[in-house]
C-alpha cells in the first residue's frame, strides 16, 4: 500500500515535533551530553575563574580567561572610564538564552578590575 505524499509530509512533522529543544551531541571520545550540560560546565568554568580574579588585573587578561563576554557595558564619569563586562555563571531561566540575571559582571574602571559582582556593580557613578 501507498502512502500518499501529505500523509508521509505530515507523519515526519508529526514525529520530529517531539524532537524540538533536545540537543545531543557526541564528542570525540564516544560520550554524549546535551547543550544543557554544556552550558552548566561553561558556568562553572567561569565561577572558577572569577574567583581566581585579583584587583588590578587588565580587560585583555579577563578577556584572555574568559573569552567574550555576554554583554559588555562602557561609559565615563567625572573623566574615569568604566567597562563592565557579563559573563554567564548561573541559570536563572531554563529557555535557551543567557540574560543579565543569569551573569556575574566583571567591573574595571580605566582598564584595571576593581571588582566582580552585584556589589561592585552598585558600587560604580551612573552615566547620567
Amino acid at each position: 500500500m501507498k502512502f500518499p505524499k501529505l500523509a508521509m509530509v505530515g507523519a515526519v512533522v508529526i514525529l520530529s515535533a517531539g524532537l524540538q529543544g533536545c540537543v545531543i551531541a557526541v564528542n570525540g571520545d564516544g560520550e554524549h551530553y546535551s547543550s544543557s550540560d554544556s552550558v552548566t560546565k561553561k558556568e562553572k568554568r567561569n565561577r572558577t575563574a572569577i574567583a581566581s580574579f585579583t584587583n588590578g588585573m587588565s580587560v585583555d587578561a579577563v578577556q584572555r580567561e574568559l573569552g567574550t563576554p555576554e554583554f559588555s557595558d562602557l561609559w565615563t564619569v567625572d573623566n574615569v572610564r568604566y567597562r563592565v563586562l557579563y559573563y554567564r555563571t548561573q541559570r536563572v531561566h531554563a529557555d535557551g538564552n543567557t540574560t543579565r540575571d543569569e551573569c556575574t559582571p566583571i567591573v574595571f574602571a580605566d582598564g584595571n578590575l576593581i571588582g566582580t559582582g552585584e556589589l561592585a556593580l552598585t558600587r560604580i557613578p551612573e552615566n547620567n
